[in-house]
């Protein structure tokens, strides 16, 4: 049975740090790419980082790029999204999400937000 558990979500003022975590269970991250997806109320479901199979190559949304950094070990079967000079439009659940034998498996999501 594929899951994934993410943890690491609370609250941080701006300018602060915060690295979420996904771990995988019922199958082998190593063989996927892993997306970090993001959502608010009102808005639709935001991709923000996607890693490659082999964890050597990244894609991040415009508005994160340089603050947020996406690696994978593969030691844990996890991966990890470290979310660096947060700013209060950070705020969302967050979602890590990986594409199994043609099926869309999504973790619970973790709450980030950003506030003074």
């Amino acid at each position: 049975q594929v899951q994934l558990v993410e943890s690491g979500g609370g609250l941080v003022q701006p300018g602060g740090s915060l690295r979420l975590s996904c771990v995988a269970s019922g199958f082998t991250f190593t063989r996927y790419p892993v997306a970090w997806y993001r959502q608010t109320p009102g808005k639709g479901r935001e991709l923000v980082a996607l890693i490659s199979r082999t964890g050597n190559y990244e894609v991040y949304t415009d508005s994160v790029k340089g603050r947020f950094n996406f690696s994978r070990d593969d030691a844990k079967n996890a991966v990890f999204l470290q979310m660096n000079d947060v700013k209060p439009e950070d705020t969302a659940v967050y979602s890590c999400s990986v594409l199994v034998s043609g099926d869309r498996y999504w973790g619970q999501g973790t709450q980030v937000t950003v506030s003074s």
